[in-house]
């Protein structure tokens, strides 16, 4: 896969475990109604440092043993159930209109005084961190889509996770800003149709990247066979 492709890939299935409601999303829409517009990016931020250390923890001492072949058929394997699993799962639950996001609910509140900001900016920073770590979703993502993604990146060097790692967080600052930006705005720009349709197109295609993924790790698996 080129690296535009794993940037690609990475920005859309990022986008579509962003927009997955969690604790995250709920810590957004509070926060951005008390702190204002801010709180989006800075909480990204703070998740996007635990990503980070994650993705070093992953790679570091572990390159030569993921980029071999019989471990990344494995791995792609796996991570390509998930991906199927978790696609349908968005999809369904989009077009049977399970998934809401109810941004114009939230009250809005007067953001922080300016003096108060360094403070404010460290708690959302530590909250974006702590409010990741408590989400299993978060684990079990990376335990098996991530890892797929780390070691399918490694077939390009540096330069490939570099290209994984920018989709992924990109994905996330893009999704939480504009929740943040909906928020403020009472959410009128971002309806539950728009919300729940594009949820449904994002499912489809994490079924098809599923499905790539389960290919690739059964032709790896045929070779070593």
């Amino acid at each position: 896969m080129s690296l535009e492709m794993i940037f690609l890939t990475s920005l859309i299935v990022g986008l579509t475990g962003a927009m997955v409601p969690g604790p995250l999303l709920t810590v957004t829409i509070a926060e951005s109604a008390r702190c204002g517009f801010r709180a989006g990016p800075l909480l990204i931020a703070g998740h996007g440092i635990l990503e980070a250390v994650l993705v070093v923890a992953l790679t570091t001492g572990l390159a030569t043993f993921l980029v071999r072949t019989e471990v990344t058929a494995v791995i792609a394997t796996v991570g390509g159930s998930f991906l199927l699993w978790m696609g349908f799962t968005i999809g369904r639950d989009a077009l049977l209109g399970r998934v809401e996001l109810a941004v114009a609910r939230e009250p809005r509140a007067r953001p922080e005084r300016p003096a108060r900001q360094f403070n404010g900016t460290a708690r959302l920073l530590g909250l974006g961190i702590v409010t990741s770590l408590s989400n299993p979703y978060f684990t079990l993502w990376w335990a098996t889509i991530g890892l797929s993604y780390i070691t399918l990146s490694l077939e390009r060097g540096i330069a490939g996770l570099a290209a994984f790692y920018t989709g992924h967080i990109l994905a996330d600052l893009a999704w939480y800003c504009l929740v943040a930006g909906a928020v403020v705005g009472s959410g009128r720009f971002l309806t539950p149709v728009i919300y729940r349709g594009v949820l449904a197109v994002c499912g489809s295609f994490l079924v098809f990247l599923g499905v790539y993924f389960i290919y690739s790790g059964l032709v790896k698996s045929l070779l070593l066979g």
